[in-house]
């Protein structure tokens, strides 16, 4: 400071010119406490970086800081059209700046897992119930005011897990490439003429290839029943007709359809629609033998440095504004009651569901859904 200086200089003149040893101590000790008071600093004001982490937590999660920033950073695994739908207008009505981070559903949720003592994300949009049961302790408790305008079966009966839009799995087939071929169901993804043509990911890692695994379970079934031997006898003969080919990505899957290096995959609605939508040459088919409706959820993350902001996204993602917004101008289904929906779009009268779907059964035999199927995937290599 310029004042502390000259002050500083003044003093020092003075000591020097002074010829009483004691009136030199008492200037010496005038400038010292000088020149802490003019020192005095503000503290630094923080910044918007996520790691920082002021707010004290209790062991539900919430901060105890009410001063938020108007910041909110999302993990996030889902389309960028629905991503931007949502954000830009959650951005606009809230005045929170969301900081987005994208990956896939198996590399968020390791993500997740690391930083589970010191959080950078706040929101987890990412999977499903089905997906995400067994990480449920790395998400706080939440249910939005909004949820009992959910429809029946899609509500937050955790807790945790609060479904916002649906986006069942679907086959995505390539017009140009099918020729005459029957592509209804899952029965005809065992016709030789589609063998190395399939394009499937790992259920393992991917929530979409995960979600098409278990509707095929249920499908091919005894008595649509995901576990009897008959359900899993049609899957070594469908991994056969994979040919040892298996999609890197949940991306790939469409995309691979879509560029004409698969005649067939089997993948989410959303991304499927969203071709037709544009006019590429191909078509959605639900399996005439039946599908599932998985609810997507939003969740919180425990622990999270803006809690009060991830409420209030949750909350948007319900309202039915953006609801019927997402419904009549996207892909992907909305799940709060009487929303609208786009004409282009399957009309829900022409999807058969399983009666017997379990969500929570799905949920709790997700790792044992999925080794299984990792045994048959290597006994198909043999």
């Amino acid at each position: 400071m310029k004042y502390s200086n000259e002050l500083q200089k003044t003093l020092e003149v003075m000591i020097l010119k002074s010829k009483s040893r004691w009136i030199a101590l008492v200037l010496a000790f005038v400038l010292a406490i000088a020149l802490v008071g003019c020192s005095t600093t503000k503290p630094a004001e923080s910044g918007n970086d996520i790691g920082n982490n002021n707010g004290s937590t209790d062991n539900k999660g919430n901060n105890g800081n009410t001063n938020e920033e108007n910041v909110l950073v999302v993990y996030t695994a889902r389309s960028e059209e629905l991503n931007k739908a949502v954000i830009s207008e959650f951005e606009r009505e809230t005045g929170i700046t969301v900081e987005l981070v994208t990956a896939g559903t198996g590399e968020l949720l390791k993500r997740a897992e690391s930083e589970k003592e010191n959080p950078l994300g706040d929101i987890f949009w990412v999977a499903d119930r089905t997906m995400l049961a067994a990480s449920e302790h790395l998400f706080m408790e939440y249910v939005s005011t909004e949820d009992g305008n959910m429809l029946e079966g899609f509500q937050n009966t955790t807790g945790h897990f609060s479904p916002a839009f649906s986006d069942p799995p679907v086959l995505i087939v390539n017009i140009d490439l099918k020729g005459d071929i029957e592509i209804n169901g899952f029965e005809d993804l065992l016709n030789p003429e589609l063998k190395g043509k399939i394009a499937f990911g790992d259920p393992v890692n991917s929530s979409s290839a995960f979600q098409s695994l278990v509707a095929m379970l249920y499908a091919m079934g005894e008595n649509n029943d995901p576990m009897s031997d008959k359900a899993w006898e049609f899957v070594d003969a469908f991994l056969k007709n994979l040919d040892g080919k298996m999609a890197n990505s949940s991306s790939q899957v469409y995309k691979g359809v879509a560029e004409g290096e698969y005649i067939v995959g089997l993948t989410w609605e959303d991304p499927a629609a969203k071709y037709v939508k544009e006019g590429a040459s191909v078509e959605v088919v639900f399996p005439e033998e039946g599908t599932i409706f998985p609810g997507e959820s939003v969740q919180i993350l425990k622990n999270c440095k803006h809690p009060e902001n991830a409420k209030k996204f949750v909350d948007f993602m319900l309202s039915e504004a953006i609801q019927n917004k997402v419904g009549s101008e996207l892909t992907v289904r909305p799940l709060r009651k009487n929303a609208t929906l786009a004409d282009y779009m399957t009309p829900q009268s022409e999807i058969k569901l399983f009666s017997n779907y379990d969500e929570g059964w799905v949920s709790e035999n997700k790792v044992a859904i999925t080794n299984k199927f990792s045994e048959h995937l290597e006994s198909s290599m043999d």
